[in-house]
């Protein structure tokens, strides 16, 4: 009796390890290779004990992953108190007009990170309309400005990763079937227990997948404390940046990219067992 596998059942057992070969390539190539690689820069070259650069990175950047974590907490909260609203609003209440508001949403998108947050500068500056009109208003004195402040850090933090925010949360509403909510009035529930009760729980995935994808850029962005603050708002994504490019201190940096990612990662893990949520379609 032959016992020898069919040529195609052989093949259809294999495909599906065909199929993910590419991403899994992929994924060695540029993210596995280059985090071994900078793993091994950070204990490597430091002069000293293998830990001498991640002891230089605690002692003297502290305050600056506290800022950037703090800043990207900041400019989280803000995004999900602006986008969440908009987001259910697109889902639930623009009708024909969906698509539009939607293709507006993205529409930031076709620009460049960096041209918006110079456009931001512009606008901050402190013969801008936005300083000029704070003025008349009396939010600001003769001499107050907007621009190399936290509030200008956080706002064009905001602002960029604000999209990353609301579609997730969009799409997490979108998948929420209607007659849930339809039940829920049906069994005398308001409006607002219908939604406490029915809409936020089942969009919590959105939440948490938009949080993460705001959260992380945050944390880790330079631009826009680089040309919206001052030295007294330098986030720990700078401080890399610099080490890299200019001082190539590169143990130093590698370590402060290693902590940075540590940190966030607990952050993260945390967060979600809070929200208990592992969807994150």
């Amino acid at each position: 009796m032959d016992r020898t596998e069919p040529g195609g059942a052989r093949r259809a057992r294999l495909a599906p390890y065909l199929l993910v070969a590419p991403g899994v390539l992929w994924l060695f190539v540029f993210f596995v290779v280059p985090v071994v690689t900078l793993a091994h820069t950070s204990v490597t070259d430091t002069g000293g004990a293998w830990y001498a650069a991640y002891a230089r990175a605690f002692a003297g950047y502290g305050a600056h992953f506290l800022r950037s974590l703090r800043y990207g907490l900041a400019a989280t909260l803000l995004a999900l108190a602006a986008g969440y609203p908009l987001a259910y609003s697109i889902a639930f209440r623009a009708g024909r007009l969906k698509n539009l508001l939607l293709g507006l949403v993205m529409l930031p998108f076709f620009s460049s990170f960096l041209v918006r947050t110079f456009a931001w500068k512009t606008i901050l500056a402190d013969d801008g309309p936005v300083v000029w009109l704070s003025r008349r208003l009396g939010l600001l004195g003769d001499a107050g400005r907007l621009l190399d402040t936290t509030a200008a850090v956080v706002g064009g933090l905001t602002y960029n990763f604000l999209p990353f925010m609301i579609l997730p949360i969009y799409v997490s509403l979108e998948k929420i079937d209607r007659r849930l909510v339809e039940a829920a009035e049906d069994l005398y529930a308001t409006p607002a227990a219908a939604f406490w009760k029915v809409v936020l729980p089942l969009s919590l995935p959105g939440v948490f997948a938009g949080s993460l994808l705001t959260f992380i850029p945050a944390a880790g962005d330079f631009i826009n404390a680089q040309l919206l603050g001052s030295p007294n708002q330098q986030m720990i994504g700078t401080i890399i940046q610099n080490q890299f490019l200019e001082v190539r201190d590169y143990p130093l940096a590698a370590c402060l990219s290693f902590v940075l990612m540590a940190a966030i990662t607990i952050g993260v893990v945390i967060y979600a067992r809070v929200l208990g949520t592992e969807d994150l379609a």
